[in-house]
């Protein structure tokens, strides 16, 4: 594995669903169903590098934009495996070539343990922060994932609100 850092002050994006919107730095969202690099129960935060990755990331296949709330965060993070570097470097492990399987199709149609999460389980044991990885769904696009347990040390995340405008709880989405 190849490793970055993202220094102090880089600018990343994240489209949130509005029930999620009081909790721009927590992972509940992702911990809830798992996602392409998180099991099931594990908080994770996905970026993108840009505003358009992130707004293409969070619609998905659909031909609708959901509503979401945009958000930028100002972060340093430290010790990322840079899937962008796959094929460079010493030989990865054979298993993340397997990293862009229909990691939903496998979980939820086939129920089988999707390799992604196998490699994230990888990335954890080793204790590096998150995942640097091209997008499939917005070309020229990246993607970052960060592990909620593993913001420490030099790491550090921080969204860009400064008029107070994200709401500070769920009480709008009590149903």
């Amino acid at each position: 594995m190849i490793l970055v850092d993202l220094p102090p002050g880089t600018t990343l994006f994240r489209a949130l669903a509005p029930q999620w919107a009081s909790r721009p730095t927590g992972g509940a969202g992702a911990a809830t169903n798992g996602g392409r690099f998180n099991r099931e129960g594990i908080e994770a935060l996905y970026f993108s590098l840009d505003e358009v990755t992130a707004l293409r990331e969070y619609q998905q296949p659909s031909p609708f934009l959901p509503p979401c709330a945009m958000c930028s965060y100002t972060v340093a993070l430290r010790n990322l495996v840079d899937l962008r570097q796959l094929r460079h470097g010493e030989p990865w492990d054979e298993l993340w070539h397997d990293w862009r399987e229909d990691w939903r199709h496998l979980k939820l149609e086939l129920h089988v343990e999707p390799p992604s999460w196998v490699l994230a389980d990888m990335v954890l044991t080793q204790g590096h922060t998150g995942i640097l990885f091209p997008s499939l769904v917005h070309e020229d696009g990246t993607n970052v994932i960060v592990y909620v347990d593993q913001l420490k040390d030099d790491n550090s995340v921080a969204v860009n609100d400064p008029d107070g405008r994200l709401p500070r709880d769920q009480s709008s989405w009590a149903r």
